[in-house]
């Protein structure tokens, strides 16, 4: 096999038709790490080696290994997909979304030929005039109804051969403990054997009615001709099939066998979820946990069309949670290899969109249930990371500044720590001398007493953030920058720029660039509860010094001065400092001339003992 660096696979690229067709990725040992198809060949393929910077991670990695490929040209789509499909199958590709379990589906067999007709779960339909009954969505599934209905109605779970072995052998335990009518014996009869087995297929059918009704009509006729013990074996059948009834979840699908699929992922974990409806009761789910997805429509597709081609069966309509480009083409292929016309749906309203949301919910609580929260949080960061093209993003600080009117100004300093928050290193910055609202030169001096803080030694400034966030825009991130510049300490800094809901909807760069976070909901959720926890912590500990300075104030001590005037003095001047420097005419402005002449003389008479 040759083996091509970047360049060259490029020039290759160059040279394909613009055909249908599968391609082949292949590693340095010749391998097959990938199979995809492709509508037209040379667009498709070019993408991987032209466009690097839109490729997610595993992307980046599968081509990183890529040193050669090869192609197919097919006559069509339809060939292509046909194709793709097989070389998958074939060759199991490392970076080909895969399903696990590659089983058929299980069927329930009875053969009315038999004397004795034995109940057995198979693999697969075959041609032998036994009756079937399914398919249902897994073995496991396929032998709790089995069993169930064995014991429900009394038939025989044990490796004897009727009629052979009637009255050989004493009867066993589970006709101790009523699971067996025990038809080992000489007295049972094979009319009776063949009645239960008769309600066993309407019960497999979903008949649970008829058989509840016979059962009730033959027990109320044998207590009125006083055989109570049959009457009382009759009874314990009719509640033994009013709980496998039970058992059965609610129908939800009027009529029909119909597969219900859901797609959902965490940060970590993806779940693949099919629901299976038999004659319009959910009877089994069937899940298959994978990587998240960067493309939930092309990994849908894919495991689609591995799951049903495996097992050689689909119901009439599968419903979707997402359209499929090639869902047209998929059916052609199902109804050309297994003669199976399926229609494949993606509801819009009324009870299927109810069905495909319950399959979602399925998918995400497996999704879910096997991902670690720790590992969430780190994968949160480290797609952050990659998003801000910053590497190991664990540490993240956030400043804010909170004041009314320039007054009590003061800024919070959260952390979060792994995606947590670290409460215990807050910190808080009471501003200080600005006698006037500047929110950047709030911020600038906060930043600055932080880092100088950290250069100085101290402890509780010791540890550096990887990403520092600013409250606000452009130019308060701006100012940070400004700040570590002269500290001559180098950090990424971002502002986070609110919507119009004052929600964080972006992060900006000093350089103005915004980095959009509202599409993903992982990251908007981190960043947006970064955000308003220090805008929280920020507003109570200017509400503190607020309401400490109203209650206590230099304005106190000043005949004629209570709550309301003082709150209007500081309301219009901002500061005491502001109020002992103040004209009388000032002063009048907002106090009437008796208190006006009182608070300008306090401070006079301050002034001049200050000057003796």
């Amino acid at each position: 096999m040759r083996v091509m660096n970047l360049d060259q696979l490029k020039q290759k690229t160059a040279r394909l038709p613009l055909l249908p067709g599968v391609y082949i990725m292949k590693d340095e040992a010749g391998k097959v790490i990938y199979v995809g198809k492709a509508k037209k060949l040379k667009n498709r393929v070019s993408q991987y080696f032209l466009n690097a910077a839109a490729h997610s991670v595993k992307t980046l990695q599968m081509v990183g290994k890529v040193r050669d490929f090869d192609v197919i040209v097919c006559s069509s789509e339809f060939e292509a997909l046909v194709l793709e499909c097989s070389l998958i199958k074939q060759h199991k590709p490392q970076y080909n979304i895969l399903l696990k379990d590659d089983k058929g589906y299980p069927y329930l067999r009875i053969d009315m030929k038999q004397a004795y007709p034995q109940i057995t779960m198979v693999g697969k339909i075959a041609q032998d005039g036994a009756e079937y009954y399914g398919p249902y969505g897994s073995r496991s599934a396929t032998n709790v109804i089995l069993e169930t209905v064995l014991k429900t109605l009394g038939l025989p779970t044990c490796s004897k051969v009727f009629p052979r072995d009637i009255g050989k052998y004493r009867v066993c335990l589970n006709y101790h403990m009523k699971q067996c009518a025990g038809w080992c014996q000489q007295n049972m009869t094979r009319e009776e054997y063949l009645l239960r087995i008769e309600r066993a297929k309407q019960l497999l059918s979903g008949h649970y009615k008829t058989v509840s009704a016979e059962i009730e009509q033959k027990m109320l006729q044998a207590a009125e001709e006083m055989r109570f013990e049959q009457a009382a074996a009759l009874r314990d059948q009719l509640k033994a099939v009013e709980l496998l009834k039970e058992k059965q979840l609610v129908a939800t699908v009027k009529s029909g066998d119909v597969d219900v699929i859901g797609f959902a992922q965490t940060e970590v974990k993806a779940c693949f979820a099919v629901l299976h409806f038999s004659k319009g009761v959910l009877v089994d789910k069937e899940y298959e946990i994978t990587e998240p997805a960067e493309q939930i429509e092309d990994t849908v597709s894919a495991l689609l069309k591995q799951y049903y081609l495996s097992r050689g069966f689909a119901p009439k309509t599968v419903l979707l949670p997402c359209k499929i480009n090639d869902s047209t083409v998929f059916s052609q292929l199902l109804e050309q290899e297994h003669h199976l016309k399926v229609k494949f749906s993606t509801p819009q309203r009324g009870n299927n969109v109810k069905l495909v949301k319950l399959a979602q919910t399925n998918a995400l609580e497996e999704a879910e249930r096997v991902t670690d929260s720790s590992a969430r949080d780190n994968k949160i960061l480290q797609l952050l990371g990659r998003m801000l093209n910053v590497d190991g993003v664990d540490r993240i600080e956030s400043f804010d500044i909170s004041n009314i009117s320039g007054t009590d100004t003061v800024a919070s300093m959260v952390v979060f720590l792994a995606g947590k928050p670290r409460r215990s290193e807050y910190k808080l910055f009471q501003i200080r001398d600005l006698d006037h609202q500047d929110d950047y030169g709030a911020m600038r001096q906060a930043v600055r007493r932080r880092f100088e803080r950290h250069q100085n030694g101290d402890n509780g400034f010791a540890q550096l953030p990887d990403i520092l966030l600013i409250d606000g825009g452009t130019n308060h991130a701006m100012v940070a920058v400004d700040v570590l510049r002269e500290l001559e300490i180098k950090l990424p800094v971002f502002g986070m720029v609110k919507d119009d809901r004052h929600r964080t909807r972006a992060l900006v760069t000093p350089a103005g660039d915004e980095i959009r976070i509202d599409n993903n909901q992982s990251i908007f959720s981190l960043i947006g509860n970064i955000q308003e926890e220090t805008h929280r912590f920020a507003i109570n500990y200017h509400k503190k010094l607020r309401s400490r300075r109203l209650k206590y104030s230099e304005l106190d001590g000043i005949s004629g001065i209570g709550p309301k005037r003082k709150q209007e003095l500081l309301k219009k001047f901002k500061s005491i400092s502001a109020i002992s420097t103040a004209t009388l005419d000032d002063l009048q402005t907002v106090l009437p001339v008796d208190a006006a002449h009182k608070v300008y003389q306090y401070f006079e008479e301050k002034r001049k003992g200050r000057d003796q």
